[in-house]
């Protein structure tokens, strides 16, 4: 087998990218005729199309009639579409019906994926169900039935791809095809959320902060977080929406039943550089769910940063909570502490022996970059890592900080 076809079917991103830097020809072709690209997006392979997208005719047609990014659209592969337009695919060429990327997003979203499912098969299910998770919490559904696979991410491209086409969704539009996916980790909740705030329009300001009065949670949820966006991604000087986001945030997190909504909230408030934002946040690193404690330690970095003696002492009370992830958060803030802060290294020490790994290489890391050696048996012990290893940037860190010591 040809050897970059051999790469790219094992998934074997490495392998690629040194077979291409010595020469390999980047549009090699299966036994079918299908380019290497479009079998990446086919097994959802993101780490092969990010290797290969550099090098390979991004619009090369498959015997099939369709190119790469039609492949992505047609399977629901949000993030393998985003990456593809990044570097530069058409988006002009269409599919053996005459559909273009968006009419085929359209027409996925339309029938639903599972009908289409049906079509495509002629089987009658059910198919197969699972959940996929990328690195940054974003969720998808992966549907089976007979040999094809799709995610159901086609709610989430049409949104993407609308503006580039010059079509502007309504606000309630997009708020429906939210609305119809009940986990708010699905990627068309991050899809339709960001598309509003970029249009940086106070009349979508106004529609999401008027859903904190709906009854149902998921809407209350969207106005979150289009409002928490839309203060994140602002590019002006000023920080313009620092005070109308507290003003709104701090009445509406006091009574917030919903602890998905009071996650939107509590990172609404913890991005502010507002000091009444700054003083609800310790309350909230005691809330019942573990993700909004984790936003809101998050949150009092600065505070521990300028060595503020109750926001160390809320940060050192998460250094023993029952979660691993608040408490491995609690080990990175607490690594900003000023120098002279010794109880705060004594604290991080007293990680090095916590049931979790993840706190453990966190607190070593830590300790070191505050040049303090007590971690270092941890992280020797841990050399040579590769990009694959979950420790990988934290070792760098660490690295380059002795590397400039020296």
């Amino acid at each position: 087998m040809e050897p970059l076809l051999a790469a790219v079917r094992s998934g074997d991103a490495r392998a690629i990218h040194a077979l291409l830097e010595a020469g390999a020809a980047p549009d090699a072709t299966d036994e079918h005729g299908t380019p290497v690209l479009c079998l990446a997006v086919d097994a959802f392979d993101v780490e092969v199309v990010e290797a290969l997208v550099m090098s390979v005719r991004l619009d090369h047609v498959a015997p099939d009639g369709r190119t790469a990014l039609l492949r992505a659209v047609d399977r629901g592969a949000h993030d393998i579409m985003e990456m593809l337009i990044a570097h530069g695919a058409a988006m002009q060429p269409t599919d053996p019906d005459g559909r273009d990327a968006l009419a085929l997003a359209r027409y996925w979203h339309e029938a639903g994926a599972a009908e289409v499912l049906y079509r495509r098969t002629g089987q009658s299910g059910p198919a197969s169900r699972r959940t996929v998770a990328s690195g940054d919490e974003t969720t998808w559904e992966e549907l089976s039935l007979g040999a094809l696979t799709v995610r159901t991410g086609h709610s989430a491209i049409l949104t993407t791809l609308e503006p580039r086409y010059g079509i502007t969704a309504s606000f309630g539009e997009l708020l429906a095809r939210a609305l119809a996916e009940p986990d708010v980790d699905h990627c068309v909740w991050w899809a339709t959320t960001y598309e509003l705030q970029h249009r940086h329009d106070p009349a979508v300001w106004e529609a999401a902060a008027s859903l904190r009065a709906r009854p149902a949670p998921l809407e209350r949820y969207f106005g979150a977080e289009v409002l928490r966006l839309t203060h994140l991604f602002d590019e002006s000087d000023e920080d313009t929406y620092d005070g109308p986001l507290t003003e709104v945030f701090l009445p509406w997190v006091a009574e917030e039943p919903d602890p998905r909504v009071v996650r939107a909230l509590t990172a609404g408030l913890a991005e502010v550089r507002d000091p009444r934002a700054e003083q609800r946040l310790p309350a909230l690193t005691r809330h019942p769910d573990a993700r909004v404690r984790q936003r809101a330690v998050g949150g009092l970095y600065c505070a521990v940063t300028e060595g503020q003696p109750d926001a160390l002492a809320t940060v050192v009370e998460r250094t023993a909570d029952v979660e691993a992830a608040v408490r491995r958060v609690a080990c990175t803030v607490l690594g900003v502490a000023p120098p002279r802060s010794a109880a705060a290294s004594d604290v991080l020490a007293a990680r090095l022996s916590d049931v979790d790994e993840g706190v453990r290489v966190e607190a070593a890391a830590r300790l070191a970059l505050r040049d303090d050696p007590r971690g270092d048996d941890l992280l020797e012990a841990l050399a040579g890592s590769n990009e694959g290893s979950p420790h990988y940037w934290l070792l760098y860190d660490v690295h380059r900080h002795r590397h400039r010591g020296r």
